[in-house]
């Protein structure tokens, strides 16, 4: 995959504030904020335009504590207006609009669509949307230009810190490593088997996997005892919002599942403490000595 040159500006100089981002040569924009600024964002060009936007919670009920809700708009800030009122659990916001202006009704509508079906595939956040509405036809060249536009939304969302819709699912090639072969992790007393990936820089454990059906590891140190009740907890969630699957004593994995490093992933595994560097393998060795390549 090419370069990209993504251009973020923060408008206030702090790294929590209103901020901007663009693409080069893309005529997206993308202005995010939190909810206490939303005054200021309200008098900025952008909300006057025609966009979709995202609204984000912290909430620890919901998948991966984030909660999201998507929307389109005409005017993107009289509908900004009206979530202020009615909406409670958002605080922070992401407006998606164009730079020359030529998005149309139309346009935001098949986005939205298409953001909601993303955000459900990939599994990273509880949606507020209670469905994905229909696409509305659109010229063929005018839905090229919307992929598209979705493609570089792919992109440059999660280097803003917003990932409902990051997943192998998302309408651009899988950001799988060019030479990243798929782990496995087998652990036939616990009747573990699973298989792995590093995908866009996310140690990925892969739909299909057989895990364990729950957690069971045990500690005797504090620190130890700690860390093991939240692995129990991580193992539990992903039961309850279905990317784990138990059925009578076997466990499946029902979609791609980031972690943030191979342990963890083989601590949800196999119900223990693991080193993933060394327990997942492929024909080519460990992952630790894949992940060493080139270094001499």
């Amino acid at each position: 995959m090419s370069g990209k040159q993504i251009k973020l500006f923060l408008v206030d100089g702090t790294p929590g504030g209103l901020a901007t981002a663009e693409i080069t040569n893309w005529t997206g924009h993308i202005v995010t904020a939190p909810r206490s600024e939303a005054g200021d964002l309200l008098r900025r060009p952008e909300a006057s335009r025609t966009g979709v936007y995202f609204l984000l919670g912290d909430d620890e009920s919901a998948v991966n504590d984030i909660r999201c809700y998507i929307g389109e708009a005409d005017v993107i800030g009289d509908r900004l207006k009206y979530h202020l009122r009615e909406k409670d659990f958002w605080d922070r916001v992401a407006l998606v609009t164009s730079k020359d202006t030529n998005l149309t009704k139309s346009h935001v509508r098949y986005l939205e669509s298409r953001l909601i079906t993303l955000a459900q595939q990939a599994g990273r956040s509880t949606l507020e949307n209670s469905t994905a509405p229909s696409p509305p036809p659109l010229p063929e060249a005018d839905q090229s230009d919307m992929d598209y536009f979705l493609q570089q939304l792919h992109i440059v969302l999660p280097v803003l810190g917003i990932n409902v819709i990051r997943s192998r699912q998302a309408p651009t090639p899988a950001m799988v490593d060019a030479t990243s072969p798929i782990f496995r992790l087998v652990n036939k007393r616990a009747g573990v088997d699973a298989s792995a990936q590093q995908i866009d820089g996310e140690f990925t454990v892969l739909a299909g996997s057989i895990v364990v059906p729950e957690w069971r590891g045990k500690g005797s140190a504090q620190s130890t005892i700690k860390s093991y009740a939240a692995y129990r907890a991580q193992h539990e969630k992903l039961v309850a919002d279905g990317a784990i699957e138990v059925v009578g004593d076997t466990a499946r994995v029902t979609r791609d599942i980031p972690f943030p490093s191979p342990s963890t992933a083989g601590a949800i595994c196999t119900g223990r403490a693991c080193n993933g560097r060394v327990e997942w393998t492929s024909p080519e060795g460990s992952f630790g000595a894949w992940e060493s390549r080139g270094v001499s």
